[in-house]
């Protein structure tokens, strides 16, 4: 019975274009990974949408001159149009400012006041004179409390992966104007995360051996110091409105609601098929498996706040939310060594990207270098390597030299074969267990050493074409060289299905050049070899051979 799978992937602030870092964090892996449940027929839904109320957004907007609706909608287009050419196949991308969303965040909100979990405190806020204003979280800038990095903004520590609050910075000083910011006391509402602790502990030491151990030991840590209540309102006029009288002035704050956006994205996936509870299919049934694909520094959110507000609302409504299955955090990629930075223009943009060079390369090099246990560095070097070497010199130049020599002599179809020879089943098992292998290790998440399995068949299919040397068994023994082609051409197929997650375009030009209509996903993943005499169209090359001059170009592009 198939599966059902919920990926809930990290939502991105739309304030700016997206660059390669955001890519490997979270939108590959979780793209891969339901491309391959899709193929073995488990019931995905992959949902996400761009993060329009976050405070990088009216960073940006103020800095511009703009409003912040003016930025978010400008980039949300821009997001939209980079998930369709890098093949990122949302079952729905959204926006945190639907009706829909508004309403789910503000009901969640009303339950969770009502029942005790959120409740109005005063605290401190930094205030800056000069700007008249209280700052938000990002508009302050200090020295970690925690590890001493003086690069930590108000919400959170990037060196460290620790949450902060303003008041906690050492040495804080104004983003706008370097001032000392006053502490004045407002009045604001807070999640009583410490009243859930103790059952986000025991159930994190519960049946977690899949998941990752710096995510697992890292969300342990903070409850073992203890969770502390955190304030989710702040004053804005962007964001959701509070639904309680006289805070007409502050604002829901994001770290609270976009969260929430997973839940109603998929009400809001449900409410569009006309199928309004269809959703609790993957919400309510235990059976159901939770994914949250996000990168290192979006743990805390996702291992321990979300996992309490679900716990907080399901007491409420007394309904049985889904608490996460997994939540594979990805580390960080860098660029010469450092955090990608879009201020000194320290990034690989995706738009750029995808204006000179073809996206299955990217989404190959970003899988074979992927940070799942450490911090992986993009280099222009590397992705030359990884094209050149890899899929143009192994798998595409396998896949063109057997389909040319076929197309071209066994007239244009699938050749006929004699017995196949202990060499030929060989191939074909080392194949078929290759497939196996990388399905078990993205259901794993472990697309790194899935993507290697599949490339490790295409080598050794390499060595089998040069060891039988068609091209003289064609003038020596026909049958011998149908046989040799015929069960290339199996190796293909199957390796092709087991490529299909990481290089979706190619894999499926390769599926059309092999004679199969539909869509690859269709056919399963499955070892499906080719029916003696079945049409083959005129193969052409499925990658292109970059020129080394791209490095020095791409790397003049980088900042300092």
């Amino acid at each position: 019975m198939p599966e059902k799978i919920l990926l809930g992937v990290a939502w991105p602030y739309s304030n700016g274009s997206l660059h390669v870092g955001q890519i490997v964090g979270a939108y590959l892996p979780a793209d891969i990974f339901a491309r391959y449940h899709r193929t073995v027929g488990n019931d995905v839904l992959m949902v996400s949408g761009s993060d329009q109320h976050g405070t990088p957004i009216t960073v940006r907007a103020e800095s511009e001159g703009r409003t912040p609706s003016e930025v978010a909608d400008e980039f949300h287009a821009e997001f939209l149009d980079c998930w369709e050419r890098l093949g990122i196949s949302w079952d729905l991308y959204t926006t945190t400012r639907t009706d829909n969303h508004r309403e789910v965040t503000q009901e969640i909100f009303l339950k969770l006041l009502e029942q005790g979990d959120i409740y109005k405190a005063s605290m401190q806020l930094p205030y800056c004179v000069k700007e008249g204003r209280f700052l938000l979280d990002r508009y302050v800038e200090g020295t970690c409390p925690k590890c001493g990095d003086k690069g930590a903004r108000g919400d959170q520590c990037d060196n460290c992966g620790n949450v902060l609050d303003p008041i906690d910075l050492i040495d804080r000083r104004c983003k706008f104007d370097g001032s000392v910011p006053e502490l004045r006391d407002a009045e604001h509402f807070f999640l009583r995360l410490s009243a859930y602790n103790d059952r986000i502990r025991d159930w994190l030491k519960t049946d977690k051996a899949h998941w990752r151990k710096n995510v697992v030991n890292f969300s342990l840590g903070i409850t073992e110091q203890g969770l502390q209540d955190r304030a989710i309102t702040r004053d804005l006029e962007w964001g959701i409105p509070i639904p309680v009288e006289g805070f007409d002035d502050k604002r829901i704050y994001v770290w609270f609601e976009n969260v929430i956006g997973y839940l109603s994205a998929a009400k809001e996936w449900a409410q569009q098929r006309g199928e309004p509870e269809k959703w609790r299919e993957w919400w309510q049934d235990p059976a159901a498996k939770t994914y949250y694909f996000i990168g290192k520094d979006n743990i805390f959110f996702h291992a321990l706040s979300w996992p309490a507000e679900l716990m907080g609302y399901a007491a409420a409504t007394g309904e049985h939310y889904n608490l996460p299955y997994d939540v594979p955090a990805n580390q960080y990629q860098t660029i010469r060594g450092s955090k990608a930075s879009t201020s000194k223009r320290l990034a690989v943009w995706v738009p750029e990207y995808l204006s000179r060079y073809d996206p299955d390369p990217l989404r190959f090099y970003l899988s074979a270098t992927m940070p799942e246990t450490s911090d992986s560095d993009f280099t222009w070097d590397g992705y030359l390597r990884r094209n050149n070497d890899e899929l143009v010199a192994t798998w595409g130049n396998l896949v063109n030299r057997v389909l040319t020599f076929a197309y071209r002599n066994f007239d244009g179809s699938v050749p006929t074969p004699g017995e196949l020879s202990d060499s030929d089943r060989t191939l074909l098992d080392t194949c078929e267990a290759a497939l196996a292998k990388t399905g078990e290790q993205i259901s794993l998440c472990n697309f790194r050493a899935g993507l290697e399995a599949a490339m490790a068949a295409a080598r050794t299919a390499n060595r089998y074409i040069e060891e039988n040397a068609p091209w003289v068994l064609i003038k020596e023994d026909r049958e011998r060289c149908a046989t040799v082609l015929y069960t290339a051409i199996g190796a293909i197929s199957t390796i092709k299905t087991a490529l299909s997650p990481y290089l979706p375009f190619t894999c499926q030009t390769l599926h059309g050049y092999l004679g199969n209509e539909g869509p690859i996903q269709a056919a399963g993943w499955l070892v499906q070899l080719p029916g003696a005499g079945q049409a083959l169209a005129d193969p052409k090359p499925l990658f292109r051979k970059l020129d080394a001059s791209i490095v020095e170009e791409e790397d003049a592009k980088l900042g300092l």
